[in-house]
């Protein structure tokens, strides 16, 4: 791949919190050899990247899940006409591909996928296989040793006390559970599992997560709470990501599934416990030192073995999840 490697450079981000986390790196090359970087994301998604320093500018894009959205993406292809010499497209979808293509921006550098040939000048082949994510993002930069990168996180003083101060929290005095996967049940560990784990531990347990996991961290604080009154904080639904990222980076330690939330904690090198089900940690693992990561594949003594794992499905299909039901509370307890 034959680019300048100074200028103005636009990143198409992707859509979930733990693609967003894993393009760090990628950023962090491409900030080192001279380009300036202005993010677009999506709302949701946008925090992170105000959480990585060497992004310059983020811009909020106005998007929704699904659809095209032409005219909208024609809108902000006319706003930042010619301010930018190179385009990274990290998603592999069409639509993520044309704003760069409707903005005349000179180098547009992508994977091929859902036909966009003619939208990129620079395209990589997907790879076969499932690399690991933050390899497969930083392809992007034309550089070796890509395997050596870790995402790296940052959040500001300042905005880590205020978030702690609005809540009456004290930096180290509580732990994390995030146990949502957006994706599905089978990457998620039981609930009552959860609440069982916060009722043996020392300090307050904050549950975190989206609206949509406001229900399932319920039923996770409803029993610790009636036997150790507000042991258990559900906190889904009710904090910003800006809010969420500092109380993560500000825990003693967190709990969580393969998600999102689990790639941050990994970046703010929190200590932490990444269970897996039906995904791998060997395409999506948490980078970091202090992450310890449980999956019944890989323990030999796990009796039968898990011939089924990874199976990557939404459900378990022999309907036991035994990748999950099996991983006692004390097993992870002992890895707290």
């Amino acid at each position: 791949m034959s680019t300048s490697e100074t200028g103005n450079s636009l990143i198409i981000a992707p859509q979930w919190i733990g693609d967003a986390v894993m393009t760090e790196p990628l950023l962090r090359r491409l900030h080192a050899r001279g380009e300036r970087l202005t993010v677009g994301a999506l709302p949701w998604v946008a925090p992170v990247y105000r959480a990585m320093p060497q992004v310059a500018e983020v811009i909020d894009f106005p998007f929704a899940h699904g659809g095209l959205q032409f005219k909208a993406r024609r809108a902000i292809a006319k706003r930042i006409a010619g301010q930018f010499d190179k385009a990274y497209v990290l998603p592999n979808s069409l639509k993520s591909a044309l704003l760069p293509f409707l903005a005349s921006i000179p180098v547009r550098i992508g994977y091929l996928g859902e036909a966009r040939v003619g939208l990129l000048t620079h395209r990589l082949k997907n790879p076969s296989n499932k690399p690991p994510m933050v390899a497969f993002y930083s392809a992007l930069s034309g550089e070796d040793g890509l395997d050596a990168d870790r995402p790296q996180l940052h959040m500001s003083a300042a905005d880590v006390e205020h978030t702690l101060q609005g809540l009456g929290l004290q930096r180290g005095g509580y732990h994390v559970f995030a146990p949502g996967a957006e994706y599905g049940p089978a990457k998620r560990w039981p609930a009552r599992y959860f609440s069982e784990l916060a009722a043996k531990l020392g300090l307050p347990v904050l549950l975190l997560g989206s609206g949509k996991e406001a229900a399932l961290c319920d039923e996770i604080a409803a029993p610790v709470n009636a036997a150790q009154a507000g042991k258990c904080i559900n906190f889904a639904g009710k904090t910003s990501l800006l809010q969420a990222l500092c109380l993560i980076a500000a825990s003693k330690s967190t709990v969580s599934n393969d998600s999102g939330l689990m790639h941050v904690a990994a970046a703010f090198g929190v200590p932490q416990v990444a269970i897996f089900g039906s995904s791998s940690p060997l395409h999506t693992p948490p980078l970091s030192d202090r992450a310890k990561v449980l999956w019944l594949k890989t323990d030999p003594s796990y009796q039968p073995p898990l011939d089924c794992a990874p199976c990557f499905a939404r459900e378990c299909p022999l309907g036991h999840t035994r990748c999950l039901n099996d991983l006692t509370v004390a097993r992870v307890l002992e890895n707290l």
